[in-house]
């Protein structure tokens, strides 16, 4: 009888020994299958713009992949598009590199070209990489994507233009492919989905895993939608100018439903990670008159932070938390993720499913991937933000922001807990002393790192 049992222990410890290797060899098998990844990046989305969040505006496709994927809750970007799109390929503050704000006009600030980037980084792992749509940082073609790693690109490069002509505001060319200007007629957001099924079934090298980022030019301004777009929002947005907004996003939806119906017709569905984000919040308006010729109309409203506050520009929550989701077919369980998640975070987070473990120096953003896959609590997360005036720094359940002035001004400093007022409605900085100072010395180190150019020794 004795011997009996003891078979049927020795049968259980080995039938669970079999099945913890079993499982251990489908976590290597899911990760030596080094996934494609299609990072889409709406440009001045706010948070109450997405259906998921109760909008009135409909996104049933960003909706499905929210509803299939993991929502995170608490994602942090810069509160301009440049320092975004900066600190998401380097994983580092866009700040220590000196870029704070959009690069604009004809100004020659660029990444830098010494410091690795992410599509640099993925070739060390035999990734194929490609931008089609917004670049930003850098306003020659000297200085755009394939100078940075990317194989192929496709798009504009300057934070906005016109979506017909594709000239930026001041007449300057922007369109351009893989390092030459072109003219091609038709919307911008069209084209850069054209350019993206075509290059996922015709042009990519089907052999090798890809890293592919989509950057939109909507819902930024200029709006200018077709009536197909405008007419579902006659009933329910009465402002012309929200319409238009409202427009924007609708039409660039719809392009991510066709990106994800070729993902399906390629049988590529169930190995690529699907990436939605914002490079910043919503902008309230638009005064049009000194850019385009004054073509265009203004826009007296434009996207929806609510119930964040502010806007664009800002360090308020309304710039720089936005909407995030991943989408993994398969891969990832359905949940909201509450985590406080940098944007800086996403490139070690890359690189970790696609095999690399080894970070370069530079690179001061975390590994969050096992978190989000298993749904587990990340201690001790920083998040440092440096915007126009303004910067902060988020410790949860804190915020520090502290706001600049010239010369010899003393800077103002806020404090909030957003865990509890997340719409930054109650300043509690003298009621916390203690916290303030230990925040106020955290924001500093973290400020003393930043480029030289960009510092302000007058900051008191």
């Amino acid at each position: 009888m004795m011997k009996k049992r003891n078979t049927k222990i020795q049968l259980l410890i080995t039938l669970l020994f079999c099945f913890s290797i079993s499982y251990s060899q489908e976590i290597k098998k899911r990760l030596a299958e080094k996934p494609n990844i299609i990072l889409i990046i709406a440009d001045d989305m706010g948070w109450n713009d997405v259906g998921y969040h109760g909008s009135v505006i409909k996104t049933p496709n960003i909706d499905y992949l929210a509803q299939n994927g993991i929502e995170l809750n608490r994602f942090y970007v810069n509160p301009t598009c440049s320092p975004t799109r900066a600190s998401l390929l380097t994983g580092r503050p866009s700040s220590r590199m000196g870029i704070v704000a959009p690069i604009g006009d004809r100004d020659q600030t660029k990444l830098p070209d010494s410091i690795p980037t992410l599509p640099k980084l993925l070739h060390q792992n035999k990734y194929q990489t490609a931008l089609i749509g917004k670049w930003h940082l850098g306003l020659q073609l000297s200085s755009g994507p394939k100078a940075y790693g990317f194989d192929y690109s496709y798009g504009f490069l300057h934070g906005q233009l016109d979506q017909y002509t594709h000239l930026y505001k001041n007449g300057d060319k922007s369109w351009h492919r893989n390092g030459e200007f072109i003219e091609e007629k038709g919307h911008a957001t069209d084209l850069i989905t054209d350019e993206t099924i075509k290059w996922i079934s015709e042009i990519r090298d089907p052999n090798k895993s890809f890293f592919l980022q989509v950057a939109y030019s909507a819902p930024h301004f200029p709006l200018q939608e077709e009536k197909r777009w405008k007419d579902p929002y006659l009933n329910s947005i009465k402002d012309p100018s929200r319409r238009d907004y409202a427009a924007a996003v609708s039409h660039m939806d719809n392009s991510i439903g066709l990106l994800l119906e070729k993902l399906k017709q390629q049988k590529l569905d169930k190995n690529t990670l699907v990436i939605f984000m914002s490079d910043n919040g919503a902008m309230e308006n638009w005064d049009s008159k000194n850019e385009y010729n004054g073509i265009h109309p203004s826009n007296n409203t434009l996207g929806d932070n609510k119930p964040l506050r502010d806007w664009k520009t800002s360090n308020y929550e309304g710039a720089i938390r936005v909407p995030c989701v991943l989408y993994w077919k398969d891969h990832l369980k359905s949940y909201k993720n509450s985590n406080y998640i940098s944007v800086i975070d996403l490139l070690p987070s890359i690189l970790f499913l696609t095999g690399d473990k080894n970070l370069p120096q530079t690179v001061e953003g975390k590994n969050i991937w096992p978190m989000i896959a298993e749904n587990k609590t990340i201690s001790n997360q920083e998040i440092y933000i440096r915007g126009h005036l303004q910067e902060c720094l988020i410790s949860k359940p804190w915020k520090i922001i502290r706001t600049r002035h010239p010369k010899a001004i003393p800077a103002d400093y806020e404090l909030y807990n957003i865990e509890k007022d997340p719409e930054e409605k109650n300043n509690v900085w003298s009621q916390n002393e203690a916290i303030g100072a230990q925040m106020k010395i955290a924001l500093e180190n973290q400020f003393k790192k930043d480029a030289k150019k960009v510092n302000n020794e007058n900051i008191k």
